[in-house]
């Protein structure tokens, strides 16, 4: 029976209700399912139960945003306290600044900070800050990588072979039919941890680019760090040029105790954050240097990048927020990555006991399985044909059906909730996965 056959009836009942209302009975593309998506009831530690009140282990925890699980006991007490005293006010709150000093004082080079209410705002902030800091307007950032949803950003986040262009200069590509071209030549697009490469074309834009913009371990890229060399020579090129270094941590600040930029000698001069900082509510936030982000202080006569927001930093949010990363203490990092760890290599073990062509990437707690039999080392080698594509497909329905949500990809981020048990459950699903991916070669 294929995963069609097998959706729940009340979750196509609701569908065929959503696209009344929703575009495609969504609002967000990533939890789309053909025939239709599967709608949640309720989602406790590191399981979800659906309308239908079919329990599934989440390995994919909103999209890497829920750190600690589902409804998490401490996380629950403190915003039910928080809600009885109100949710947004037209004023300042204590639970702001004291957020934003656990984070500077976690982080070494945050001197100040400022949230938003998603990632791509952050982003979006980070940009606009490097371009008053500049006076420039260009950007550069890696091929493939995801930023969020603003035009610049999201510049050839998912180019095809057919419009990526050479591999000497990739080609700026839009995502979104309309985007204009003045955007895309604002973007300067540079391959993944070739630094080499990445220098010469950066060079042909020198004191045009404001900032490059790098995430450390891109998804899109086949969740992949980024190489200490690669990050090097872009922190050089940036102050031998006047531009600004930017580290997108959205994802991958859960990484390690101070986010993945822990990683590399080199340290940046903004940070976009989002997604686990959140305690599992919408949030955004991007801090950095002193002199860079004073630009945004409104004790100035003439303020030269104002900015607001009338959800950033809500009190809803930031109680959330603190308590899910204080309970992200060191040991807690160290638990989650061991256990990235031993699911990575059992991973490896299901796939060298199979016939199948594959390998699993990743660092930390998250881990990402392609159907190739060498790891990529960019975006046009991570990059999955239609045989791929269907290959990841299948794998990603079967472990839906067995019990496992897993982002699209056959992408995992794991939980404090979770276990090796857990871990061990999935792997087996897994074996069981690539003797069907076997049968059908």
């Amino acid at each position: 029976m294929d995963s069609h056959s097998k959706t729940p009836n009340r979750s196509r009942e609701l569908f065929e209700q959503a696209k009344n209302y929703l575009p495609g009975g969504v609002s967000r593309n990533t939890i789309f399912r053909r025939p239709n998506p599967v709608y949640a009831q309720s989602g406790q530690g590191c399981y979800v139960t659906d309308v239908d009140s079919i329990r599934r282990i989440d390995f994919a925890n909103n999209m890497a945003s829920l750190i600690h699980g589902h409804a998490h006991p401490a996380i629950i007490r403190a915003v039910e306290e928080q809600l009885h005293r109100g949710t947004a006010f037209t004023m300042a709150t204590v639970s702001e600044f004291e957020f934003a000093k656990l984070l500077c004082e976690r982080v070494s080079h945050f001197d100040k900070l400022r949230f938003v209410n998603s990632g791509t705002e952050a982003v979006m902030a980070c940009i606009k800050a490097a371009r008053c800091f500049t006076g420039r307007t260009k950007i550069a950032k890696v091929e493939g990588t995801y930023h969020g949803t603003y035009d610049y950003a999201e510049v050839s986040q998912k180019p095809k072979p057919e419009e990526w262009g050479d591999s000497q200069r990739p080609a700026s590509v839009p995502v979104a039919r309309g985007t204009p071209q003045a955007a895309l030549d604002d973007v300067v697009v540079i391959p993944f941890n070739n630094a080499s490469l990445a220098r010469q074309i950066l060079d042909t834009e020198k004191g045009n680019i404001a900032c490059i913009l790098l995430d450390p371990m891109p998804h899109r890229v086949g969740l992949i760090p980024a190489a200490n060399d690669f990050v090097e020579m872009l922190r050089t090129w940036c102050d031998q040029n006047g531009a600004l270094l930017v580290l997108d941590e959205v994802i991958t600040f859960r990484s390690a105790y101070t986010g993945a930029g822990e990683w590399f000698p080199a340290k940046p001069d903004l940070t976009a954050m989002g997604k686990i900082i959140g305690g599992g509510f919408p949030v955004g936030a991007f801090g950095g240097r002193d002199d860079v982000m004073d630009l945004l202080d409104p004790q100035q006569q003439q303020i030269p990048f104002p900015h607001s927001g009338t959800f950033s930093a809500n009190p809803i949010t930031m109680t959330a927020g603190k308590v899910a990363m204080d309970l992200l203490d060191q040991a807690a990092v160290d638990q989650i990555n061991d256990l990235g760890d031993y699911a990575r290599a059992s991973i490896t073990e299901a796939i060298r006991e199979s016939a199948i062509e594959a390998c699993v990437t990743g660092a930390g707690s998250m881990f990402r399985i392609h159907m190739k039999p060498e790891p990529p080392v960019d975006y046009r080698s991570a990059y999955m044909n239609r045989v791929e594509q269907q290959q990841i497909n299948q794998l990603v329905n079967h472990l839906f059906d067995s019990g496992f949500m897993m982002i699209n990809t056959c992408t995992a981020a794991l939980s404090t909730a979770m276990n090796r048990e857990h871990v061990d459950l999935l792997v087996d699903s897994l074996s069981v996965g690539f003797q069907q991916l076997e049968r059908s070669i």
